[in-house]
């Protein structure tokens, strides 16, 4: 059986050396089947709890963020299991944050993904504290975005695309802006 630390290596090498931006965040039902039929078991596993030893070091930690919080969005599109994993991923977020991993990670597209959690949190105080760090450690656009999802997260207290997903009923006000351009991230 592969060694965990392979797994975590896989995992990573995956992310940022085999696949491309355009991957990460658009709808490719395509890549989400690749990465379900790829990662769907380790996906479960750290949701699981089981992989909770890879935390203790930046790389696996890092690897383990990437199995809660985006491979779940993909593997799971549109359900409330795609969320499952987001309590974890902001704990191993923040935690990077302060023992100082996101500080020494020198590639800004890693640096963005330990920070996507709280990007993802729909608590306003998660985002207002990650604010800053988007704008120190990534590119002027990502800090944007993040600002974006900080402003959805101050009107509504919850971001309102995942209503359908979590079985929330949305307020008319939620449905009026899930029509503008730009809504639905």
């Amino acid at each position: 059986m592969t060694d965990e630390n392979d797994h975590a290596s896989e995992v990573l090498a995956f992310w940022f050396a085999e696949t491309l931006p355009r991957h990460w965040f658009g709808k490719d039902l395509a890549f989400d089947a690749l990465l379900r039929q790829r990662f769907l078991e380790l996906s479960e596993r750290a949701i699981a709890g089981d992989l909770d030893a890879w935390s203790a070091a930046p790389t696996g930690a890092l690897a383990l963020v990437l199995l809660l919080d985006q491979f779940p969005r993909q593997i799971w599109r549109d359900t409330a299991r795609a969320f499952a994993g987001d309590p974890q991923a902001l704990d191993l977020s923040q935690r990077a944050t302060a023992l100082g991993w996101l500080e020494m990670e020198a590639e800004p597209a890693r640096r963005q993904f330990w920070l996507m959690p709280m990007m993802h949190s729909e608590e306003l105080a998660v985002q207002e504290a990650a604010q800053p760090l988007f704008e120190r450690f990534c590119d002027p656009r990502t800090a944007d975005f993040a600002r974006r999802h900080r402003d959805v997260i101050a009107r509504f207290g919850r971001f309102p695309h995942r209503n359908t997903a979590l079985g929330r009923v949305s307020s008319a006000e939620e449905l009026a802006f899930l029509q503008t351009p730009g809504s639905r991230f």
